[in-house]
């Protein structure tokens, strides 16, 4: 029977501090959110033997593994050892178990390998980005998602990524049906009109939902084949003050996103309150105390953009104030 528990190891190695004295729950982690069968069965075989065979499914599409003795954490990590090679997750030491439990488990819409909004593979961006920020303590939420639908809610996230595309134009396809304008009035932004029987699209309006290229009957609309997103920043639910995440890039690369984020790593090291709550403080906080300014600053280091893409000048946020 264990007497004394160091808590700070238990919870790094992704086991929750639970209401039940000496036991735990394991948080495994499924980057972008698909996971194959065989590691269903693994999270199935640990709850039955380990756990009170139960298994919470988490609003961060990971698997929380109920019921688990704080004496069997060893005996779990061996076994869990084949989903994180599976998921193709950084680990120094194998049969160890998760490294850290900071920033949270890298969430996905399904994308475009199944929905025809999408304009990417969400799951695979969702990977590149785990690969390149985890380990780490620091106690980040980020999120992909397809299209402006917004499925994953990545506005509710520090970070979300939200897939755009670029219609290209063919005025010799088209047929002047406005088919396009029709859907893009009734379900986007109204971006295009008619005009000499030929569609206008206007740039500043288009979000890149894609909706033109679905919809023409004649393929004069098509999607570029680069990837385009839009980096949303800083949203947040909690006590203090929830709000939205509010635009930071349009019409950004995936490379240039990923340098943001690890940018955004050095930042909150430097910045963050060391006598925060369980030495927590959450990015939007520490930019509110820095100012966006500061942030922006530390962020773009070494970041060099296309023309096509908009970065805003400053931000400000709303959201409930208490």
């Amino acid at each position: 029977m264990l007497r004394d528990v160091n808590t700070k190891k238990v919870m790094k190695n992704a086991y929750r501090i639970t209401k039940q004295k000496y036991e735990t729950s394991l948080r495994v982690r499924i980057p972008g959110g698909c996971v194959d069968s065989e590691s269903l069965m693994t999270v199935s075989k640990i709850a039955n033997e380990f756990g009170n065979g139960e298994i919470h499914i988490t609003t961060r599409q990971g698997f929380e593994i109920l019921g688990i003795k704080m004496e069997d954490m060893e005996a779990v990590n061996k076994i869990i050892q084949p989903v994180i090679d599976k998921m193709d997750i950084n680990q120094e030491t194998k049969d160890s178990g998760y490294p850290a439990a900071g920033t949270r488990n890298i969430c996905a819409c399904i994308g475009n390998k199944v929905c025809p909004k999408a304009q990417y593979n969400t799951t695979e961006f969702a990977k590149e980005m785990e690969k390149a920020v985890f380990p780490n303590d620091l106690h980040f939420k980020i999120a992909f998602t397809g299209c402006p639908n917004d499925c994953i809610k990545a506005r509710t996230h520090d970070f979300g990524i939200i897939g755009m595309t670029l219609p290209l134009y063919d005025k010799n396809r088209c047929v002047s049906c406005g088919a396009c304008v029709k859907k893009c009035e009734k379900l986007s932004t109204g971006a295009l009109k008619m005009e000499n029987y030929k569609i206008v699209r206007n740039h500043d309006k288009c979000i890149g939902c894609g909706e033109c290229t679905l919809n023409c009957p004649t393929s004069a609309w098509t999607r570029d084949e680069n990837k385009y997103y839009r980096l949303a920043i800083m949203g947040r639910t909690g006590k203090k003050n929830p709000r939205l995440a509010e635009d930071f890039l349009v019409w950004a690369d995936e490379e240039s996103i990923i340098k943001i984020v690890l940018n955004t790593y050095k930042y909150v090291k430097q910045y963050i309150d060391k006598d925060a709550p369980g030495g927590k403080e959450h990015i939007g906080y520490i930019i509110d105390r820095t100012g966006f300014m500061e942030y922006k600053k530390w962020a773009l280091e070494g970041v060099e953009f296309a023309d096509i893409v908009k970065v805003n000048e400053n931000i400000y946020w709303s959201g409930i104030k208490y």
